[in-house]
Formats: C-alpha cells, structure tokens, sequence
C-alpha cells in the first residue's frame, strides 16, 4: 500500500514538472517564435543564395580476362606444350587500389587539365583555367571566405610559393612532382567535387563529379573514369608486360645467335660432303652441339614468349561499364526545403536551450547571490 502511494506521488511530480516546463514555454513563447524566425530566414537566405550545382555518375565493374587455371587460355596453351600453371594472378583488382588512384597527385593533376564545356564559352576550357579565370563564387561562399576563412587568407598572402622542382638530366629516378599553391588548392576543391565508391562484395566502383555546370560535370566524371581504368591497367599489367619485354629481348638474342650457329653448320657440310679425316668429324660434331644446344635453348624461350603473351592478356582487366555518365538534367543541390527545414528545426532546438538556460543562470546567480 505504501508502495503504491510512492508511485502515485512520483507519477503526480512528473506531470507537475511536465506542466511547469511546458508553462515555461510558452511564457517564453515569443522569443522562441523570435529566435526560430531569424533561423528560418537564415535558412531561407542560405537556401537561396547558394549556387546550383550538377552530379553526374558511371558504374562500372572491372573483372579479369583469364580464369583461375588460364580457363580456355591454359587448354589452348597445353596442346602447344606451354605450362601456365606457374603463371596464375588474381582474378581481379584490389578494391583498395582505387581509393589510391584517386588521391595521386598524378591523377588529380590530369583532371585539372580536363577539356570541360562551359555556358557562355565558344571553347572548351581546362577546369584549371575555369575556376582560375571563369568560375565566380556565390555570394554565401564570398561571406564564408572572409568571415570564417579570414585566417586562411592571411596564411595564403604570407605564405610563398613552393619553389619549382626538376630532376636532373638523364636521372633514372622519376621526376619529382612540383605542385604551385594554386594548384594545390584547385586539388583541395577537387577531392570535394570528385566522389569514389567501392562495393567489395559485388566488385562494383562508382565515380561522381559535383559542378556548377551539368555538362562540365558528365566530362569531368566521364575523365575520371577513363583515367582510373587505365592507371589501374597500367598497374596491373606492369609486372607481366616488364617480364614479357625481358624475355622477348633474350628471345631476339638467341634467335639471332640460333641462326648464325644454323648458316654455320650448313657451311661447314657444304664445303665437306665426304668427311674423312678425324679433325673434321669433330669439327662437325661440336657445329652440331653447339647447334642443338641454340634450338633447344631457343625452342624454350619461344614457349616462354608465348606463355608470357596469354599472362599479359590474362592480367588485363576488362572494365564493364554498368551505368555510364549521362549530363545531369537535374540539379542535385541546393536543396531548398530541406535546409530551410534544418535551420527551422535548428532555431526551435536552440531557443527552447536559450529559454531554459537563461532560467538556469537565473537561478544560480540567485543561489551564488545567498552563498
């Protein structure tokens, strides 16, 4: 019984402390409608004042040429007496080389001197030159700039250029990479534009690019997919294609050596059709060594080219487009209503805290005020 009137009186507290709080509400009604306004113009003026911009996407799944075992490839090979059992690969691309790619310098450099088309000019212009010459920020991106991004600015006007690199003359090395300070801010604004996305399970890549123009958007996605398949051919076939050249230079070696050693012994036995001495039987019996040592040694190489040639097109994937780029006809943002929504939600959210924040201070200044 005593346990029941607990649970009475505790449930009777919470509705009073639920009628105290709504009361307090709308006592304060005013400057929660007052705060929840000014966020919703906010809303409005950043919904309205931000530039259109377009997405366009592909889909694509890359898949090797050769099966495991060399599939029809292995069979052919063997009935010619060529063993492709040493030469397997991976069947595919490691998802994680993609991600790589697109975060190269190399990569990022090629796409800022992608040909885009642009309303307004006769010509194609590189996005480099769009956004250093052409592209003007919106007025939001102004305020943003030099309000929140003030200190970036003063950085930027003290900060000097990096000095340009160059490798020596006839170095091996590869030549260092130099990237100004306007380049690499373009590749900042870049890896936001420029989207990547991997399905490991399905084996599925898909590429978007964000700009504020819908067809420059289908041309620098159509670009960027171009470029991954083929920095992610090149890294797949290098190996198998450096083996190839390798063996496809000893091949024309002992080719050539095959056929000096070849004309020598038909020489010798021209000019000595009945040998009778001993000199000349040994004579001919070291030709014929040296002979059947350069075929069987020849013989071997050419089976290796040939094997070498079915792993390079084994090792070269084959890019499937699922969904290729197609011009926006939409634009994929501002979303008007849902940032006006945001901002609503956003203002209701920090005037009910302003309200009862205001009454928390209230009252511990009153109970500092009695300490």
């Amino acid at each position: 019984m005593i346990q029941e009137n607990n649970t009475t009186n505790k449930d009777q507290e919470d509705a009073i402390d639920i009628i105290a709080l709504l009361k307090e509400l709308w006592t304060a009604r005013k400057t929660i409608l007052k705060i929840t306004l000014v966020f919703t113009f906010l809303g409005l003026f950043v919904a309205v004042f931000s530039k259109n911009e377009f997405t366009a996407a592909t889909t694509f799944v890359a898949s090797a040429q050769g099966g495991k075992g060399g599939g029809s490839l292995g069979s052919l090979a063997s009935l010619a007496g060529i063993n492709l059992g040493g030469a397997s690969s991976s069947d595919g691309i490691s998802p994680e080389l993609y991600p790589q790619i697109v975060s190269s310098i190399p990569f990022q450099l090629a796409l800022l001197n992608t040909p885009l088309t642009i309303a307004g000019q006769t010509a194609p212009v590189s996005y480099k030159a769009y956004y250093e010459n052409i592209y003007r920020p919106g007025l939001l991106s102004t305020i943003k700039k030099y309000t929140i991004g003030l200190p970036g600015v003063f950085i930027g006007l003290v900060r000097s250029a990096p000095e340009k690199l160059e490798a020596a003359a006839g170095a091996k090395e590869p030549q260092l990479i130099a990237v100004s300070e306007k380049e690499n801010g373009l590749i900042k604004g870049l890896e936001d534009q420029i989207s990547l996305a991997i399905n490991d399970k399905e084996g599925f890549i898909s590429i978007s690019a964000t700009l504020p123009e819908a067809i420059a958007s289908a041309e620098l996605a159509l670009k960027a997919q171009q470029l991954l398949q083929e920095y992610a051919l090149e890294f797949k076939t290098q190996k198998s294609i450096e083996q190839l050249t390798y063996i496809e230079e000893r091949y024309a070696e002992k080719q050539k050596a095959f056929n000096t050693i070849k004309i020598d012994l038909a020489r010798f036995q021209d000019q000595n059709t009945g040998i009778n001495t001993a000199l000349g039987r040994t004579k001919l019996l070291q030709l014929q060594g040296d002979y059947d040592l350069a075929f069987t040694v020849y013989s071997e190489l050419a089976k290796q080219l040939e094997t070498q040639r079915l792993q390079v097109k084994k090792d070269t994937p084959l890019f499937t487009v699922l969904k290729p780029v197609s011009i926006p006809t939409e634009k994929s943002a501002p979303k008007k209503a849902l940032i006006v929504m945001v901002y609503l939600f956003l203002g209701f959210v920090l005037s009910v805290g302003f309200v009862f924040g205001k009454k928390a201070l209230g009252g511990f200044k009153k109970e500092w005020a009695s300490k």
